[in-house]
């Protein structure tokens, strides 16, 4: 099974896919979209969606895995990543896929085992999980190679 996750983020939106039988993950590829800062949300918002689209395309993932709105103390950052989510569910659902949404505590618990860790620690489980020899992926890929890796652990825990 390929899984995409996605970390999203108004600034960067984080992807990793991987591949997994449930058992045992490789890492398929990992990144960022970045739209230009600039420029006004509807452009951002259609670079990401754009962007998700063609990763759907190109990687054809059997599942999308994406994290969900945290609480955030700032109303208008929460407003503009929740248009940024609602862009990656509609390029999700436009593709036909199933789309699992998990909140960042819980994506934190099936990668860490503990739902407070800190990002660094996401990143090292991330690597461990993925059994990479060098360094690992750090920041937004990290935490979408964590989504997906948290859906797969999913999974795993239903059969």
């Amino acid at each position: 099974m390929i899984i995409l996750g996605v970390d999203p983020g108004s600034l960067r939106t984080g992807y990793g896919a991987i591949e997994t039988d449930g058992r045992r993950h490789r890492l398929l590829e990992q990144g960022a979209l970045a739209p230009p800062a600039r420029r006004a949300l509807p452009e951002r918002l259609s670079f990401v969606h754009l962007g998700v689209a063609r990763l759907i395309e190109r990687i054809r993932p059997d599942v999308l895995a994406v994290e969900d709105v945290f609480h955030a103390v700032n109303t208008r950052s929460a407003l503009v990543l929740g248009h940024v989510r609602g862009v990656i569910l509609l390029a999700g659902a436009q593709a036909g896929l199933p789309v699992h949404e998990f909140p960042p505590a819980t994506v934190k618990l099936q990668v860490t085992g503990y739902g407070r860790a800190e990002k660094a620690q996401v990143a090292m489980m991330v690597a461990r999980l993925l059994e990479l020899r060098e360094a690992g992926p750090t920041g937004d890929a990290a935490d979408a190679l964590a989504v997906a890796l948290c859906h797969a652990h999913q999974l795993r825990s239903v059969s």
